[in-house]
């Protein structure tokens, strides 16, 4: 995908790729989703793979890639009450496509992040 030249001679963004980075390019969305990548998992487990991450921001983080269709979350309701959050099926379908990004971060970005 690259962009689109319009009459006038100015460049925009794919559509696709805009969509594509209004979930993805969210801070701690893409982290998400590699974990989960693992396999499914609770909120906790989430949490503790993802790190630095507040409760709020990854339950926010959790609905929103929900409703992109990204990630389902199934209640067993107990007792005790179990919820679990696996990948759908696009969902999975983004893993590759995170872990080509990763290599190609390691290979070309110099700014080391802690």
């Amino acid at each position: 995908m690259s962009g689109q030249e319009h009459g006038t001679g100015e460049r925009s963004c794919d559509a696709a790729l805009v969509l594509a980075f209004s979930i993805l390019g969210k801070r701690w969305n893409g982290l998400i989703l590699d974990a989960l990548g693992a396999g499914a998992t609770s909120f906790v487990g989430v949490r503790r793979a993802v790190g630095g991450i507040s409760d709020t921001m990854l339950s926010e983080r959790l609905a929103e890639l929900s409703d992109a269709g990204l990630v389902a979350r199934e209640v067993e309701p107990g007792p005790p009450v179990v919820v679990t959050y696996t990948l759908t099926a696009a969902g999975e379908e983004v893993i590759p496509v995170l872990a080509q990004l990763g290599t190609w971060a390691t290979g070309n970005l110099s700014i080391q992040h802690p």
